[in-house]
């Protein structure tokens, strides 16, 4: 399947800003409602700034089909959506599972989920106003749920991952940027525009390095994958002496391995990381008191070198109350958290088969009904399988 035809006229990336939903888009049941035994499969869809990936996911959280490929920005929204979608259609294929009751799409934000928009998000310059929600609902048929990435990934490892039976958690992905999401009671907080959660934002430094988001300081702009190979890269033009000199494009893996090997520059680089990273981090242990605070994003690949410490500066300088209650640790879902995330807030938009499951925590400030293009909100489920299970592909 060629991966480069348009979308359809009504589909472009202009056209579409006005295009209404399709059929398919009807009013949301009530969160919660569809996450008994049985309930169809659904497609998940999650649109980062370095990658694509697609796949089928079940109630049980497992997925099926999954793809992955480079996001290619530069590109511009209508071949890059174009892309998205036919690999959605080829996990389809793949699975083997019938149709899918739903397509729930995970993208950094800002963004309005009910509408179904992307409103210029930083990690995809031009995509101004996109109407991924109602496109995608056009393309497979079916309602959509559009969530911010982390937050999606937030309700994934509470439903299926590290925070499986517990009332509050902090998610924060640390790859491309930086962003999270937050459960206090077993409820998603989405705050009062909807947006809630961009701890990426959060100043370590005032007045210190420029973020993508216009402001000054962020621990996006110290602790992201992009902003540590930038750093990498200036220290190297005052310091070439490094192992990481001899590299044609630095990225934070190569930074990461060289500090675990000693390489001076690279250790002093890869400190101050995690030293920002987990003030930030015990910034929000003080305001928000979690039981646990999960790290996920392609950063974390680097393990104890990243958790350690941080989960010590945590430990140290976080609120002692606050601190003993606090567990820091990594996403149990790995690399497939955002996609396993952008089916659970798919499959909240199911009809109902059944009444949640004996226990179920749901959202209970969400509306029973949305506008035709809305998706409903996602919110805590029944006890889930093992992260293994949730996680095979």
């Amino acid at each position: 399947m060629t991966t480069d035809r348009p979308l359809a006229p009504a589909r472009t990336a202009q056209v579409a800003r006005d295009a209404a939903p399709g059929p398919a888009a009807a009013a949301a049941p009530a969160p919660g409602a569809s996450r008994a035994a049985g309930a169809e499969p659904v497609l998940a869809l999650d649109i980062g700034g370095t990658k694509l990936a697609v796949a089928v996911v079940t109630v049980d959280g497992a997925v099926h089909g999954l793809r992955i490929r480079p996001t290619r920005r530069e590109e511009g929204p209508q071949a890059v959506i174009r892309r998205l979608f036919d690999m959605g259609h080829e996990a389809v294929a793949e699975a083997g599972l019938g149709p899918v009751g739903a397509v729930g799409i995970a993208c950094g934000g800002p963004l309005d989920a009910p509408a179904g928009l992307l409103q210029s998000p930083p990690h995809l310059p031009g995509w101004d106003d996109i109407p991924i929600g109602p496109l995608a609902s056009q393309e497979f048929g079916v309602p959509f749920a559009l969530e911010n990435d982390a937050t999606a990934a937030a309700v994934a490892e509470h439903r299926y991952g590290a925070g499986r039976g517990l009332r509050s958690l902090v998610y924060l992905t640390v790859s491309t940027g930086i962003g999270g999401g937050v459960i206090l009671d077993g409820r998603l907080h989405r705050g009062a525009a909807g947006n809630g959660g961009e701890l990426g934002h959060i100043t370590v430094r005032r007045g210190g390095r420029a973020c993508s988001c216009g402001r000054a300081g962020c621990i996006e702009a110290y602790a992201s994958g992009t902003s540590i190979a930038q750093r990498a890269g200036e220290a190297l033009a005052a310091d070439p002496g490094s192992t990481l000199a001899g590299l044609p494009a630095v990225t934070a893996a190569d930074v990461s391995a060289a500090a675990a090997a000693g390489d001076p520059l690279a250790r002093s680089l890869w400190d101050e990381t995690t030293d920002l990273l987990g003030c930030a981090v015990a910034d929000l242990v003080n305001v928000l008191e979690p039981e646990l605070v999960v790290l996920g994003g392609g950063v974390t690949r680097s393990g104890a070198m990243l958790l350690d410490p941080v989960r010590d500066l945590v430990a140290r300088e976080a609120m002692p109350p606050a601190a003993r209650a606090a567990t820091v640790t990594l996403a149990a879902l790995g690399d497939v958290v955002c996609v396993v995330g952008a089916g659970a807030i798919a499959l909240d938009v199911l009809p109902a088969a059944a009444p949640p499951a004996a226990g179920a925590v749901g959202d209970a400030a969400a509306p029973t009904t949305a506008p035709p293009t809305s998706a409903g909100h996602p919110s805590a489920g029944p006890p889930p399988p093992t992260a293994p299970e949730a996680a095979r592909v």
